[in-house]
């Protein structure tokens, strides 16, 4: 049986179990209009008492642009050590295919991926029509504040009907935007997934991604504390996310301890007008895949 998952009030009460945390990004950081000042400061905090910070997203452009796109919302530099990206891990899934043509589906701020691509690998792969692709890459839907996964149905079937793999960058399903919830491509994977399309994932909760997290986390100057327990059966790395099929799923998974950030995506599921209602908690958790080691309403120190 799954030990109970337990309420904290702030990141301190877990703080001093950890070295490292691997931290989401939307939703816990910031919603995509500003950053969450609480969650910031708890980052901040918890590098300055020796600890260090991975921020993890499931964000479809590579790190670049990501980090730019956190100094515009205004979360300091402080508060975290190194990104790593799903658009970081598929630069190295598109140069698997080399210059083979591929379509893209996403929006046109996420063609910095093929820019990147071209810089780092010297791969220039055409994007094409649908009809003329050899593979597809969904950054997201293309025009994400007015269509839905079922506008794409019909393109959904004529890649199925080609065979085409389907490389989804972002696994999010939804995320917020402000108030407001928006599709990710992982809400046309899954659509594809279940009608019997192979899709290959790039982000949380799959393996590289994490790997890729521990691989820079064990780089950074300061890593030693992390470098002496990664040869503990229980690592000293805490996982955190408001995704429950990705952020939660994939710490789980991964080994690592996850804390849920109850008031995020899932807000409407756990939430009471007080707080996190413990029972609505429970209920939820207890039809989860995984369980996390704690949860917070919101992260804050």
């Amino acid at each position: 049986m799954n030990a109970a998952t337990a309420l904290i009030s702030g990141l301190r009460d877990v703080a001093p179990a950890y070295d490292t945390i691997l931290c989401d990004v939307w939703g816990v950081v910031h919603n995509g209009r500003g950053h969450f000042a609480q969650a910031c400061e708890a980052l901040t905090r918890f590098r300055a008492g020796g600890g260090s910070v991975v921020l993890v997203t499931n964000a479809p452009r590579p790190h670049a642009p990501i980090r730019e796109q956190l100094d515009r919302l205004g979360v300091p530099r402080a508060a975290f050590d190194d990104i790593v990206t799903s658009g970081d891990v598929t630069l190295a899934l598109i140069a698997a295919h080399g210059n083979a043509p591929l379509h893209h589906i996403g929006p046109a701020r996420d063609l910095t991926l093929f820019t990147i691509l071209s810089e780092q690998t010297g791969l220039n792969p055409p994007r094409v029509a649908l009809g003329e692709a050899a593979y597809v890459v969904c950054t997201g839907l293309n025009d994400d504040e007015a269509e839905t996964p079922g506008d794409y149905d019909a393109a959904l079937a004529q890649m199925r009907a080609r065979s085409l793999d389907f490389i989804c960058v972002n696994p999010d399903i939804v995320v917020h935007v402000g108030d407001r919830l928006q599709y990710c491509s992982g809400a046309l994977a899954r659509r594809y997934e279940a009608a019997g399309g192979r899709v290959i994932q790039a982000g949380k909760p799959f393996a590289p991604i994490y790997e890729r997290a521990l691989a820079l986390a064990a780089a950074l100057p300061d890593a030693a504390k992390t470098a002496k327990t990664a040869k503990n059966a229980k690592p000293r790395i805490l996982a955190i996310g408001d995704g429950m099929g990705t952020d939660i799923k994939g710490a789980c998974g991964f080994g690592l301890d996850a804390l849920f950030v109850a008031g995020g995506i899932h807000q409407e599921e756990v939430m009471g007008a007080a707080g996190i209602d413990a029972v609505r908690l429970e209920a939820f958790l207890q039809n989860a895949e995984s369980r996390p080691k704690a949860a917070i309403d919101v992260l804050r120190w």
